[in-house]
């Protein structure tokens, strides 16, 4: 969840350059896409926009077990992906491995599952504030069966702060200690991609992205959190073109989740962030993200216009511009 993030400067012309590279090109859909799904009860009404809009593919609500509200929608279309939040009660639970196994012998196409939610935060920042050496065993428990299984999983998703990637790399020393007892030679634990958050701005999480890849190589990146939290509405919708366009274009980004799938009162990313008005119409950072066109409704407005299909054009030298930015990263 949001919190304060550290912002790490990345190369200068990217900020100087993009701006209006970015306003010149529009917003695109993309099969990357998914939801972070935080729905509030006072407005349930509105859970029903994300699968209904076909923009999406898939989604995750920090729980092992899918929404019942969108059973209706098969794996193929709307993809559930279960996620263990943080330490069960009591530790040593295999509850998390024994539900995901239940989706599965009922029929549910798991393929992907979420693992640990920023536990180098506090709870008080919406961290699950799990020190390495535990979250190693109930990743022994839980997660590495379902590995074995075939089952794809993400490492646990940290925070902004510079302390992720070193948690990471202890969590992954007491992993590999844990799953090597008994045998004389070093195993490791498995892992299929890495997971990101990040509240700030465009440059800093271009850097921070860069150094997961340095800290793993030749892994693919799902940005499950992300959005740049308390700006005005031109740098926030500036924010969002920039990133989107980005995740879309990069082969290391598997998937990607805006964290603003509620109403811009309700927001604690502030209001020019959020997906949804007041009265729950779509912004335009909304319909970009689900692949349509402006609808011109402010965060704080009531009008609701409808929204039209949009059909992206992207010249082959905006192209040749963003990969002449970006080589330099």
């Amino acid at each position: 969840m949001l919190h304060g993030s550290i912002c790490v400067a990345a190369v200068a012309a990217v900020g100087a350059i993009f701006p209006s590279v970015a306003s010149a090109y529009g917003p695109i859909s993309s099969t990357k896409r998914g939801l972070v799904f935080t729905p509030n009860e006072t407005t349930r009404a509105d859970d029903t926009i994300w699968p209904e809009s076909k923009g999406l593919t898939w989604y995750y609500n920090y729980k092992p077990e899918p929404e019942a509200k969108f059973s209706k929608y098969p794996q193929s279309e709307f993809e559930f992906v279960p996620m263990l939040w943080g330490t069960p009660s009591p530790p040593d639970s295999t509850e998390f491995l024994d539900t995901v196994k239940k989706l599965i012998e009922d029929g549910l196409n798991i393929t992907n599952v979420l693992t640990f939610n920023e536990p180098n935060a506090p709870f008080s920042w919406g961290g699950a504030n799990m020190d390495p050496v535990t979250a190693a065993q109930i990743w022994v428990n839980n997660i590495e069966p379902l590995s074995e299984m075939g089952i794809r999983v993400g490492l646990p998703a940290m925070t902004g702060e510079q302390s992720g990637i070193p948690w990471l790399q202890n969590f992954l020393k007491e992993c590999s200690t844990l799953v090597s007892e008994g045998s004389s030679t070093t195993k490791n634990c498995t892992y299929d991609f890495v997971t990101l958050h990040w509240y700030d701005n465009f440059e800093g999480l271009a850097s921070h992205m860069g150094q997961y890849s340095a800290a793993f190589p030749n892994v693919t990146m799902w940005i499950t959190e992300y959005n740049y939290a308390n700006q005005d509405l031109d740098r926030t919708q500036e924010f969002y073109k920039m990133s989107a366009e980005y995740f879309d274009r990069m082969e290391s980004v598997e998937r990607y989740s805006l964290f603003g799938a509620f109403r811009s009162d309700v927001s604690n990313v502030g209001p020019n962030g959020a997906m949804l008005s007041r009265n729950g119409s779509l912004t335009d950072i909304g319909a970009w993200y689900l692949g349509r066109t402006a609808t011109g409704v402010l965060p704080t407005d009531g009008k609701s216009p409808a929204f039209k299909a949009m059909v992206p054009q992207v010249s082959a030298a905006l192209l040749v511009a963003f990969g002449a930015v970006f080589a330099l990263l």
